[in-house]
């Protein structure tokens, strides 16, 4: 691991990760959603970072190709099976020890896909806004193979701009959906269709893989959000073994998030 001007980056699978690490404790590595990344999530304040790393040892940091991570333009690369290998190599730099895995959307896929890939490592998982899965999956990937040669010719500039100047109600979702509009402007468009094209390719692990995983899951999902259906989330409480799902009904419950989850690491200890 190396680190310069308070920056820190792990190098895995020939790329260099940018991580983020405050607090002290068991490790808990959070990962964003699809096109996001530390600065994302810093902007959108889905979760209370300040208040989770008083809690634990909070681990942050930007898949490949997003944020100040490096990149490659091989769409396999970016498959939630293999970005959950780089999360794998990141827990095994910063914790020998099991850590709890974490994150929105597709770090949500890449924690479930880690902890199937070497349960040993993995101490508890929290899950967040479970992305469209199994049944449901293929229009979901339709949609990204159809948005990969758009954005990957045109880039994503223009709805970056719309975003800046488009008000939108102060709800968490909302919020993390425009920023995450204004920061793609920044992302190398042949590397954003590369992202939309492993992420076409994915899904989360099959209900009898997390039937096998034995560690304590939180889930949190959101009625209103219909890019993470509550059905997924439901389903996946269903399969893991030792689950607990939370749905919100609205921004206030969404809000809540923060503490369901340190409270959720407080039990692990």
């Amino acid at each position: 691991m190396s680190q310069a001007a308070g920056a820190a980056t792990v190098t895995v699978r020939g790329v260099e990760l940018a991580i983020r690490q405050a607090g002290q404790g068991r490790a808990f590595v959070w990962g964003h959603h699809l096109l996001g990344s530390m600065a994302v999530d810093d902007e959108a304040r889905l979760l209370d970072w300040a208040e989770l790393a008083a809690r634990c040892r909070l681990v942050r940091y930007d898949a490949r190709g997003h944020g100040r991570s490096g990149a490659t333009r091989h769409p396999v690369d970016f498959r939630w099976e293999d970005l959950a290998v780089d999360l794998l190599g990141l827990a095994d730099t910063v914790d020998s020890e099991p850590v709890v895995l974490g994150g929105a959307s597709m770090g949500c896929a890449t924690a479930a896909h880690a902890a199937v890939l070497a349960p040993d490592r993995v101490a508890g998982l929290v899950l967040v806004m479970p992305p469209t899965a199994w049944t449901t999956r293929g229009r979901q990937a339709a949609f990204y193979r159809g948005a990969a040669p758009v954005l990957g010719t045109f880039g994503a500039l223009p709805m970056s701009m719309a975003a800046r100047v488009v008000p939108l109600p102060d709800v968490p979702l909302l919020a993390l959906g425009r920023a995450t509009l204004r920061h793609l402007g920044a992302m190398d468009r042949r590397v954003v269709a590369a992202v939309l094209r492993g992420a076409a390719q994915s899904d989360l692990p099959p209900p009898e893989a997390l039937a096998t995983l034995g560690v304590p899951a939180l889930v949190l999902a959101w009625r209103g959000d219909r890019s993470h259906p509550v059905s997924t989330a439901t389903e996946l409480a269903r399969a893991l073994p030792d689950a607990e799902l939370h749905v919100a009904q609205g921004a206030t419950e969404v809000r809540r998030w923060s503490a369901q989850v340190g409270e959720f690491l407080d039990r692990l200890g």
